[in-house]
């Protein structure tokens, strides 16, 4: 019962934050300290709209049993990309400070979704 509370505190802030992150990225023109430190990591304008989208999308998987491993999964693949983006620019601090995230969906995966038997 404590795994599964666990796992299901770690889904909430993990969707939550998707779901903050997807929409910010979406708000970047209203934000020029986030525009700033996308051109600093090498994402295009072009490119910010389809971050934004997949970083829904992952807050979305994240919701079913069914498509919560590959929810974890792109997740960390997102965070991956970051901190390879920021390790690229020479923002090492940008990198580290991704590292708490990468471990929530590798946990996650590992805990498993939350109360499966009852949905």
């Amino acid at each position: 019962m404590v795994k599964s509370i666990i796992s299901l505190i770690l889904l909430l802030v993990s969707v939550f934050l998707a779901f903050k992150h997807g929409w910010d990225t979406f708000n970047y023109k209203n934000n020029p300290e986030s525009l700033k430190m996308m051109n600093e990591l090498g994402i295009s304008e072009a490119a910010i709209p389809f971050f934004g989208a997949a970083t829904i999308l992952v807050g979305v998987l994240l919701l079913f049993p069914k498509t919560f491993f590959f929810g974890n999964v792109l997740n960390a693949i997102a965070i991956v990309i970051i901190m390879a983006l920021a390790m690229r620019a020479g923002n090492f601090r940008m990198a580290m400070i991704e590292i708490p995230f990468l471990l929530m969906p590798l946990v996650m995966i590992w805990l498993k979704y939350p109360f499966k038997d009852k949905f």
